[in-house]
């Protein structure tokens, strides 16, 4: 139930932190990690962020090890922008614009960068964010603070 439940989002920060085309590995690895370490989870804290930790330590563990950098794999599983239908020069500019956007986030150096993956491409809270991590709730608050300000000068007036 738990692997069916949050399989997709641990697919998404396997891909988003650096895993790319072997995110399927990491994820099963932190899948069977999580299951051994079970009785070690404390039950009144969120099972959600207690993964994408794990997720996260095993992708920093494979992106380690390979000894070099991997581009992001970003898998985007937002809604299209609304456009009127045949609007061939809205979706192009839809396009660029979410192209900019990506491009420019994988530049910003890895801190601000995780930070900024976890708040707004998976949603997840400020304490959400600090759990999977592992950082505190004002380094995950500064952090996104200054990727996203790097990000408005990179990309514009688009993310106001």
């Amino acid at each position: 139930m738990l692997v069916a439940r949050y399989s997709a989002v641990a697919h998404r920060t396997a891909a988003l932190l650096g895993a790319g085309n072997e995110a399927e590995d990491v994820v099963q690895e932190a899948f069977v990690k999580a299951f051994r370490h079970l009785s070690g989870f404390r039950r009144e804290a969120a099972f959600k962020p207690w993964l994408l930790r794990i997720v996260a330590n095993e992708t920093h563990t494979m992106t380690r090890s390979r000894g070099r950098r991997v581009d992001l794999v970003l898998k985007i599983g937002a809604e299209p922008e609304q456009r009127a239908p045949g609007d061939p020069e809205g979706a192009a500019i839809a396009t660029d614009r979410r192209a900019r956007l990506l491009e420019a986030v994988r530049t910003l150096p890895e801190g601000e960068r995780n930070a900024v993956i976890c708040r707004y491409f998976l949603q997840l809270s400020e304490a959400e964010t600090a759990e999977v991590l592992g950082c505190p709730l004002g380094s995950v608050k500064s952090r996104t603070f200054r990727g996203l300000a790097k990000l408005r000068k990179e990309v514009g007036h688009e993310l106001s």
